[in-house]
C-alpha cells in the first residue's frame, strides 16, 4: 500500500510529530495539519494490524492517538468518518438490525479427500471446454464470516452472514477490528460500491491471553478461536469488542457497482482474475491473503500444496481448517455459475478433525496463585492433532455440572491448534451404571482451609493468604519468561528451594543463600553464576514487567504497560483513585477495584518499599529515541549469548538508534545477530537469504561511536 518513499515519508514525520508532543501549541499545530496527522497514524495502524511489522512503540503510537482524540473532541466538526478515532467503542448497541447481501452469501461445496478434488476439476473442465484450469489456493480461516460494504470510498456496512440471505448489521463493531480500513480509495478502480466478504479470527496469541484471563476469572474458557470471534461480533458493548483485539481477512470481492460512463475516468483496470482481486484489496490497505495464496495450473499441483500445507498449519499464527481452491478467472466464475447451495467454481478442501475420544479415570483439584481451585481431568492418554493428551483442565464446579461429567465417562476430545485441549461433551448412552459422581472438595487440596465461594464468582478458592500453593504459585509466576524473566529459574527450582525454606516470599528470590545451593545436587558453580546473573539482570526489567509479575488479578500484560505507562514510578499507582483507573484505557470496574486495593494494602506496599530496598528498579524509564539513528528502520533479533552486552541493553541500543525487535525468525527480519552456542534461530535464518546473519562485534560496530 505504501512504496519505500511514501514509509520513508511518513517515518520522518511521526518523529517530528513525536519530538512536538511536548510544544504547548501541539494542537493548533495538528489543526493546520489535521489530515496529515491522521494519514500518519493510518500508516501506523496498516504496520501494526495489515503488516504486523509495526514501526514505533504502542507508547508512541498511543501518545499520538490521544492528541488527535483531543483535538478532535475540542473542535467536533473537523471529525471525518474514517478518523482513526472513530473505532473507539463508544459504548452500547441497542439491537443489531437484519440486513440483505448485496449478493447471498453461499456455502462451498466441502471435501475430505483428494478423489472429490479430482471430481470437482472434472466438472469444471467439462463445463468450460477447456483441457486445464487455472487455480487460485488460499487458506480456509475458522472464523466467523463477515460481509463488508463501501460506498464511495468509505466504509458503510458491515454484516454477518445469517442465513446467507439476510444477516446481522454489525458496523459499529467491525470498525474495533483496526485491520479493516474506514476508507480505501476503490474510485481509482472506477469502483463506487463494493461488497466484500472476509473472515474475522482471534488469533492464537490474543485468544490464549484471552482464556487466561477467563480462567482466572473462574469462568470456563472457550474451546476454539472460532468460536471467540464469533461470539464477539455480537457482543453489544463497542469498548469490549476493542479489546478482544480481533482481526480481519477479506478474501473475496462478490459485488462492484462502477461508475456511470463518462463520470469519472478509470485511473486502473479493474482485476481480470481472483488473484488479482486479491492483491488489489492488498494494494487498498486490507489483509488479504495475497502472500498466502498460490496460483497453479493443474488439479495435481494444487492437491500436493493443500496436502503440504496442511503439515505446517500449526506454524500459522492463526487457525485454519482446510484451503479453498477457487477458478482464477473470473469470467470463468461467471460461466460455470452456481447451484442454489454453492458456487461451481470453488470447494473447500478440508483438513483431518482434532478430535478423538478417551476415558475420564480421574479428577485431581489444584490450587492456583490466586487462591482458585480447578478440577483437573485426568484421562487415558490419547493423541489429538499431534499431541498426546493425558490431562485436561476442567475449570470449575459449573463445567462439570453443565458438561454432565462422571468419574469412567467415555469422552470426546477437541484440540484447536496449540491451544488448550478442551472436553466438547460426554457420552452418557454409552455408561453401563458403574460410572461415579465428580465431589468438589469442600477443604483446600493442599492447606484443609474451607473453601469459598462469591455468590458473583463461579470459583472456589482457598482465602488462606499462607497457603503454600498459593505462595508457590505466586514465585512461579513472578520468575516466568512473561513476567520478571528469570531464564535460570524454573518451575522445578522454585518448589524445591520451598521445600527447602530457602523461599517464603517473593523477595526471598532476591536473597538466596548460594553457599547453601551450591551443597545441592545439580547445581555446580556454572549453574549457580548462571542462576546469581539471570536474578541480578532481572533488576533492570521494565516497570510494566514487574507489575505483571506481582500477579495482580485480572491484570494482564497489556493492563500492566498501560498502567506502567501512566505513572513515573510504582508507588505513584496509591495515589490513584478507582474512578481515576477506570478513566485509563482498557482498565474496566474489576480491575481498577484489585489493583486498589492492592496499592492501599499496606502488607503490598511493604512487599514493593523491600522490592526497591533490594535493588529492583520501580521506576518508570522511559526509552530514549534518537530520530535518524543508525539503525532506522532495521529489525533485530538476538540469539546465543551475548559476552560485550547484555541481552536487555543490546536490544536498548537497537531502540535507541531507531531500529526494531522481532521475537521470531521470518522474511521480516533484517538482521540476526548471534552470540555463543546459537540455537535454532540461526539454522532458521540460513535459509532466508534476506536476513544478515552478524556477530556481536559486527553489531557493536554498526552502532553510533
Amino acid at each position: 500500500m505504501y512504496n519505500p518513499t511514501e514509509t520513508k515519508a511518513f517515518q520522518k514525520g511521526t518523529q517530528e510529530w513525536l519530538l512536538k508532543t511536548r510544544d504547548k501549541n501541539i494542537q493548533a499545530q495538528i489543526g493546520s495539519e489535521i489530515e496529515e496527522f491522521r494519514n500518519c497514524l493510518r500508516f501506523h495502524e496498516y504496520r501494526y494490524y495489515v503488516l504486523n511489522d509495526p514501526l514505533i512503540s504502542d507508547f508512541e503510537y498511543d501518545s499520538l492517538f490521544k492528541l488527535l482524540e483531543k483535538y478532535e473532541k475540542e473542535n467536533p466538526d473537523s471529525v471525518s468518518a474514517d478518523s482513526p478515532t472513530q473505532r473507539v467503542g463508544i459504548g452500547l448497541i441497542k439491537d443489531f438490525p437484519k440486513t440483505q447481501h448485496l449478493v447471498p452469501m453461499l456455502s462451498l461445496e466441502n471435501s475430505y479427500n483428494a478423489g472429490d478434488v479430482l471430481d470437482f476439476d472434472r466438472k469444471a473442465k467439462e463445463l468450460s471446454g477447456l483441457p486445464e484450469i487455472e487455480y487460485c489456493v488460499e487458506p480456509k480461516f475458522d472464523g466467523a464470516s463477515i460481509s463488508l460494504v463501501y460506498e464511495h470510498d468509505l466504509f458503510t456496512k458491515g454484516v454477518t452472514r445469517g442465513d446467507g440471505e439476510i444477516g446481522d448489521e454489525i458496523t459499529l463493531n467491525i470498525k474495533q477490528i483496526r485491520s479493516v480500513p474506514l476508507s480505501a480509495k476503490f474510485s481509482k478502480y472506477g469502483i463506487e460500491q463494493i461488497e466484500i466478504r472476509g473472515e474475522v479470527l482471534m488469533n492464537k496469541k490474543n485468544f490464549k491471553a484471552y482464556n487466561d484471563a477467563l480462567i482466572e476469572e473462574g469462568i470456563p474458557p472457550l474451546a476454539n478461536p472460532r468460536n471467540a470471534a464469533a461470539g464477539s461480533l455480537r457482543i453489544k458493548d463497542t469498548a469490549e469488542v476493542s479489546r478482544r483485539n480481533l482481526e480481519a481477512f477479506l478474501y473475496h470481492v462478490s459485488f462492484i457497482g462502477d461508475r456511470k460512463p463518462g463520470e469519472q475516468a478509470v485511473q486502473h483496470q479493474q482485476p481480470a482474475t481472483h488473484s488479482g482481486m486479491l492483491e488489489m484489496l492488498w494494494e487498498l490497505g486490507f489483509r488479504s491473503p495475497k502472500n498466502e495464496m498460490k496460483v497453479f495450473k493443474g488439479i495435481e499441483k494444487v492437491i500436493k500444496h493443500v496436502q503440504d500445507f496442511e503439515t505446517g498449519r500449526d506454524n500459522l499464527g492463526y487457525e485454519i481448517d482446510g484451503m479453498v481452491i477457487k477458478v482464477n478467472d473470473l469470467s470463468l466464475q461467471d460461466e460455470l455459475g452456481m447451484t442454489s447451495h454453492h458456487p461451481r467454481w470453488a470447494i473447500a478442501f478440508k483438513f483431518k478433525a482434532r478430535q478423538a475420544t478417551s476415558k475420564l479415570v480421574d479428577v485431581e483439584f489444584q490450587v492456583g496463585r490466586t487462591g482458585a481451585v480447578t478440577p483437573v481431568a485426568k484421562i487415558e492418554p490419547v493423541q489429538v492433532g499431534g499431541v498426546t493428551v493425558s490431562s485436561i483442565s476442567i475449570h470449575n464446579e459449573e463445567y462439570i455440572s453443565e458438561k454432565d461429567l462422571k468419574l469412567g465417562d467415555t469422552i470426546l476430545i477437541e484440540r484447536s491448534g496449540d491451544v488448550i485441549p478442551q472436553i466438547v461433551k460426554s457420552f452418557a448412552e454409552l455408561r453401563k451404571g458403574t460410572e461415579k459422581k465428580i465431589k468438589f472438595p469442600k477443604q483446600c487440596p493442599v492447606c484443609d482451609s474451607d473453601l469459598f465461594k462469591p455468590e458473583e464468582d463461579a470459583v472456589w478458592r482457598c482465602v488462606n493468604i499462607s497457603c503454600p500453593a498459593q505462595i508457590v504459585e505466586g514465585i512461579i509466576h513472578f520468575v516466568s519468561k512473561d513476567a520478571m524473566d528469570i531464564r535460570s529459574f524454573g518451575e522445578a527450582n522454585v518448589r524445591k528451594f520451598y521445600e527447602l525454606g530457602f523461599l517464603k516470599t517473593i523477595p526471598d528470590v532476591y536473597r538466596l543463600p548460594y553457599d547453601e545451593i551450591a551443597s545441592l545436587e545439580g547445581f555446580g558453580e556454572k549453574s549457580i553464576t548462571k542462576l546469581q546473573q539471570a536474578i541480578e539482570d532481572s533488576k533492570t526489567q521494565p516497570l510494566n514487567r514487574l507489575i505483571y509479575a506481582l500477579g495482580i488479578r485480572y491484570v494482564g500484560e497489556t493492563t500492566a504497560k498501560t498502567l506502567a505507562n501512566a505513572i513515573t514510578h510504582l508507588s505513584d499507582l496509591k495515589d490513584f483513585s478507582e474512578e481515576q483507573l477506570k478513566e485509563l484505557e482498557d482498565v474496566g470496574v474489576k480491575v481498577a477495584s484489585t489493583v486498589f486495593k492492592f496499592f492501599h494494602n499496606p502488607d503490598n506496599q511493604n512487599l514493593l518499599q523491600t522490592l526497591e530496598e533490594l535493588g529492583i528498579q520501580l521506576k518508570n524509564e522511559k526509552k530514549e529515541f534518537v530520530p535518524g539513528g543508525n539503525l532506522e528502520g532495521q529489525s533485530f533479533l538476538f540469539t546465543g549469548t551475548l559476552t560485550q552486552l547484555k541481552r536487555s541493553e543490546a536490544e536498548e541500543l537497537v531502540e535507541k538508534n531507531g531500529g526494531k525487535l522481532t521475537g521470531s525468525v521470518s522474511s521480516k527480519l533484517n538482521y540476526l545477530v548471534v552470540g555463543e552456542k546459537a540455537g535454532s534461530k540461526l539454522e532458521k535464518a540460513k535459509k532466508i537469504p534476506s536476513i544478515k546473519i552478524v556477530s556481536e562485534e559486527e553489531f557493536i560496530k554498526m552502532l553510533p561511536v
